[in-house]
């Protein structure tokens, strides 16, 4: 079979560890480290009512994100609490993945503090892609002062298994004769997909690692689990995954949240924060041009149980206003849960996106006073920045934390 000079067999396969999966330690705590020197080498939690990272010194006594605050303080209660700094995150992050973009035009984003990275094509002018990956984590460290671990494997799967294994700091490759042998003993918790509730029915069935799974078979998962789930995680654990890097790939929904505390928040203060996130996210969608046609209300309750709930507009928007609505009219379904279990958590995700060049949502005639309001609200925002305009019933209460996100 003839091999290319990146890598790729004749058929189409990569048949080399090319592709790497990096991914920044901790990386809200990390930063707030860097910056810090009297919290190097402390349990450092960042976050309000609830933790939004911690670092590996307070995971090591059980924290976890997005566990509520005084629950991580009782795990560890010598641990510094310290608010967070969404540009100083921001700003790392667009260093990190200056770097990322400088070791290979190959690189596909997911989130502000991880990617992956093809880098095939550098055998002869760059070295091996384990001794790539050395030189970033190297740059990544010397330069933004972050610590990061890479994954180095054949694909995006294991490149990303092996990312997780190596932390915190580490560099681990998957050689292609091993990836059986490295994947068969992790536990089934490894592979995507697989959740809480997925891995208490595999741990009831008596399959706790990732070996067991793959031979039980397509069928059998297929009928413990559904049919697309069970393929899923059968074609995963033969270390089949087919996908490539992917540098076009476009976010395929945006959202925002607002932690609410365990106080218990009014009609009036929780309809505030649907204005607040509504506005937000109809900013991101223009900014992007995007659109959207699918609202979803997230919400988390005082039990720490979760709920979703979904509306599909008639035809696609990037206005707040629209958003709202829908929102508005998930909110008043979800009251009586609401009520009965207290809300400690609100949030929208906007999913289907489009270009922006998709037919907008007319609004019934009920809401075109409210309307020509709020269009004159988004283009103060558009022109001046999202957090320039607000809401009346938002003074005092501010719009919640806005996390950064990589660009669309």
């Amino acid at each position: 079979m003839f091999v290319s000079e990146s890598g790729e067999s004749s058929r189409g396969r990569p048949e080399r560890a090319a592709i790497l999966h990096a991914d920044l330690d901790s990386f809200y705590a990390s930063v707030e480290q860097r910056d810090n020197p009297r919290l190097r080498g402390k349990p450092v939690l960042v976050g309000g009512g609830v933790v939004l990272a911690a670092s590996y010194e307070a995971k090591a006594f059980g924290v976890r994100t997005p566990m509520n605050l005084p629950q991580a303080l009782r795990l560890c209660p010598h641990a510094i609490v310290v608010p967070p700094r969404m540009s100083a995150y921001s700003q790392a992050s667009k260093a990190v993945f200056a770097i990322f973009r400088d070791t290979t035009p190959e690189v596909e984003g997911i989130s502000i503090d991880e990617a992956f990275l093809d880098v095939g094509g550098l055998w002869r002018i760059a070295g091996t892609p384990v001794d790539i990956a050395q030189r970033l984590r190297v740059r990544v460290r010397e330069e933004v002062g972050l610590p990061i671990s890479v994954g180095v494997a054949r694909t995006k799967f294991l490149a990303k298994v092996a990312s997780a294994v190596s932390k915190p700091d580490g560099l681990l490759e998957v050689p292609i004769d091993g990836e059986l042998e490295f994947l068969h003993p992790l536990p089934v918790e490894r592979l995507w997909g697989v959740g809480a509730v997925t891995a208490r029915e595999l741990h009831e069935r008596g399959i706790t690692k990732v070996g067991q799974l793959a031979e039980l078979g397509e069928g059998p998962l297929a009928a413990a689990l559904g049919p697309a789930s069970g393929r899923h995680l059968h074609a995963l654990s033969w270390a089949r995954d087919p996908r490539r890097v992917d540098t076009a790939r476009r976010r395929k929904s945006i959202g925002a949240q607002r932690a609410l505390g365990r106080r218990t928040r009014t009609d009036g203060e929780i309809e505030a924060y649907l204005h607040g996130l509504s506005d937000r996210l109809g900013h991101r969608l223009r900014a992007a041009g995007r659109v959207c046609r699918t609202v979803v209300l997230r919400m988390r309750f005082d039990d720490f149980t979760r709920a979703t709930r979904s509306h599909t507009l008639i035809q696609a928007t990037d206005r707040g206003d629209v958003v709202l609505h829908a929102a508005r009219t998930l909110l008043t379904a979800a009251q009586p849960m609401i009520r009965e279990r207290g809300l400690t958590l609100i949030g929208l995700s906007l999913t289907n996106l489009d270009h922006a060049d998709t037919m907008q949502l007319s609004l019934p005639l009920e809401h075109r006073a409210e309307s020509t309001l709020d269009s004159t609200l988004d283009a103060l925002r558009d022109r001046f920045g999202a957090g320039t305009v607000t809401r009346a019933a938002l003074l005092g209460r501010g719009e919640g934390l806005s996390v950064p996100i990589l660009p669309d």
